[in-house]
């Protein structure tokens, strides 16, 4: 008779022929609990309670993850639950068998992590190894990453990902070849398709907010404002002229930008920022006085003048009569679109955008040449300028008038 054997009887008052009655048969495949009789180096003895016989579990068997030492995981008078692999032996009066609480475990795990897969759970996990074709985790079993599944960009380097605990949507399993598929990119794309729907739930037409440059095209910016891009097309990006993004942007800059409109179905906001710089007329009067000269650039030639830009964005008329000293039919005729030419400030209207300006105020008039008189010299504008009779006819009008 075994020790176990004797503690059982010990434990009551049975006989010997109630416990052989009660002895029931183990055979392979079944589900059993043993108590720890011995730690051994390489494995532990156990009773079969309700058999009256004792077992072996090898130390690769007590546990899912490799053990070093088998007396950190149990000791004698702990009581396991195992699975019987085979019977060993006929040595023993009562025979011997060989058990596994490794395979219990992980059926209990497969079981979990099936009724997980069924209701779409997402689980965590450490990243217990960095292979040629994605991560090994460990979920109590062997669960594998594919490198595409990793991140939703392309990462060169998993090295750092070892040891990470990271969140992962099942994609595939199947118990009987120890197979599981798991996905980390499909829980980021989750959480960022949430975080854009509440992102796009708090942005409103008219708000201005922060966001960083993601995106260089040749047709505008992508600036993401903390989970969604939008975009800022290349007439957004500033009151000048702007040839290419990339000319005044660089990807990582922060801005400041102006929501224009939102698509919330299609996901799409359009931005600017040039609507949230000051713009070009912003203090004309302080920049351009009554009296001021100015550097310009000729942008325009028209029959009644030529339209000089003297700030990025902002252009200013020089009446045909503010040209030359001298007679001109046209401007064509002293000045070519692209010309620097240096003005003088006349007339400053902020509120109509307006700016009058001179050429020959600031150069020396000949003695020879004397002040037209006759109105009728003036020619009426082509143009819409903006600009009214008053406007281009000048001081020419109110000297005809006290006349």
């Amino acid at each position: 008779m075994t020790e176990f054997d004797q503690n059982q009887m010990d434990n009551g008052n049975e006989t010997m022929e109630d416990v052989m009655n009660s002895v029931q048969e183990v055979k392979a495949g079944d589900i059993v609990k043993g108590e720890v009789l011995a730690v051994e180096d390489k494995q532990v003895i156990v009773g079969i309670e309700g058999a009256g016989v004792e077992g072996v579990v090898p130390a690769k068997e007590l546990s899912t993850l490799p053990v070093d030492d088998v007396n950190e995981l149990v000791k004698v008078g702990d009581v396991l639950d195992l699975v019987v692999i085979t019977e060993i032996g006929k040595d023993k009066e009562n025979g011997s068998y060989l058990l596994s609480k490794r395979r219990l475990d992980a059926k209990k795990v497969w079981e979990d992590i099936e009724k997980d897969f069924q209701e779409g759970k997402i689980i965590e996990a450490p990243v217990t190894g960095v292979v040629k074709g994605g991560l090994v985790v460990d979920v109590g079993v062997r669960g594998f990453v594919p490198a595409s599944m990793v991140e939703d960009h392309f990462v060169a380097d998993f090295s750092d990902y070892k040891g990470q605990t990271l969140a992962f949507k099942i994609i595939e399993i199947e118990p009987s070849e120890n197979r599981l598929i798991l996905s980390h990119k499909a829980v980021v794309e989750a959480d960022k398709e949430e975080k854009k729907k509440e992102l796009l739930s708090e942005l409103h037409e008219g708000d201005v907010v922060t966001g960083k440059v993601a995106r260089l095209t040749d047709f505008g910016a992508f600036v993401d404002l903390g989970g969604i891009d939008g975009l800022v097309h290349v007439s957004e990006i500033s009151h000048s002229h702007v040839a290419k993004p990339g000319d005044v942007l660089s990807v990582g800059d922060e801005v400041q930008v102006l929501i224009l409109s939102i698509n919330p179905d299609a996901e799409r906001i359009s931005l600017s920022i040039k609507d949230t710089l000051p713009g070009p007329w912003t203090d004309i009067e302080d920049k351009a006085p009554v009296g001021a000269v100015l550097d310009g650039v000729v942008k325009r030639l028209t029959s009644f003048g030529a339209f000089v830009e003297v700030f990025p964005g902002v252009e200013g008329l020089v009446h045909i009569s503010q040209i030359s000293h001298k007679h001109i039919a046209t401007p064509h005729e002293v000045l070519t679109e692209g010309d620097e030419v240096r003005v003088k400030v006349l007339e400053v209207n902020p509120t109509e955008h307006r700016i009058a300006l001179s050429i020959k105020a600031l150069e020396e008039k000949p003695a020879s040449e004397q002040e037209p008189k006759d109105i009728e010299t003036y020619e009426l504008p082509e143009e819409n300028t903006g600009f009214t009779m008053g406007d281009i006819l000048g001081d020419a009008l109110k000297n005809s008038d006290e006349e």
